[in-house]
């Protein structure tokens, strides 16, 4: 009898523990939402000098600089667009951009497309002086997928499925998002993203 009610006294002391453990809210995505779809620039508002316009559905310019910036800013998400550049022009994607006006790696984060930069730790696949690419990786004459992912203080960035850089880094928590034009043809299409929550 002893032994019955000390199983059961342990069993309720366990249970007790248990349901005063927290839970941890898991993370969700939102809906996938087309930024740019191949017919128009509704969701930009355009910066700079570059002569944006829209052929066969993608967006292009060989005028630098400048950027089309998202009309809405954006905190914790993914993204992803198509990218295509030759291997001397200079493209990219900057996020959570805090002047609009004049986006740049002084205000913002960017995956930059820039195969032949001079200095090769800002080369593609970088996140501009926070991460250093993680491998080699030409994109020139080619399409290629981008992925960037940001949630909190944490970013990575994948080029064709590849993870080309990951940091942790806390100066820029939210704003728009920019298509950079800063020399050279850029094309983009399929412009993709999914806010976090």
């Amino acid at each position: 009898m002893r032994i019955s009610a000390l199983v059961i006294v342990a069993f309720l002391v366990a249970s007790a523990a248990v349901s005063r453990v927290p839970i941890a809210h898991a993370q969700t995505a939102g809906a996938w939402v087309t930024l740019f779809d191949g017919t128009n620039f509704n969701n930009w508002t355009m910066t700079g000098n570059a002569n944006w316009r829209i052929a066969d559905g993608i967006a292009e310019a060989d005028m630098p600089r400048g950027f089309l910036v998202s009309r809405e800013s954006y905190g914790d998400f993914e993204m992803r667009a198509e990218v295509w550049t030759r291997p001397e022009s200079n493209g990219g994607i900057l996020f959570r951009i805090t002047d609009a006006r004049d986006p740049g790696i002084e205000n913002g984060y960017e995956l930059n497309i820039n195969d032949t930069r001079k200095d090769q730790t800002g080369r593609t696949g970088s996140i501009v002086n926070v991460a250093k690419p993680l491998v080699k990786f030409d994109s020139g004459n080619q399409w290629i997928t981008v992925e960037i992912r940001a949630v909190g203080p944490k970013m990575t960035a994948k080029l064709n499925g590849k993870l080309t850089a990951e940091a942790t880094d806390t100066k820029y928590a939210r704003g728009p998002v920019s298509l950079q034009a800063a020399g050279g043809l850029v094309r983009y299409r399929n412009v993709q993203i999914r806010e976090i929550r």
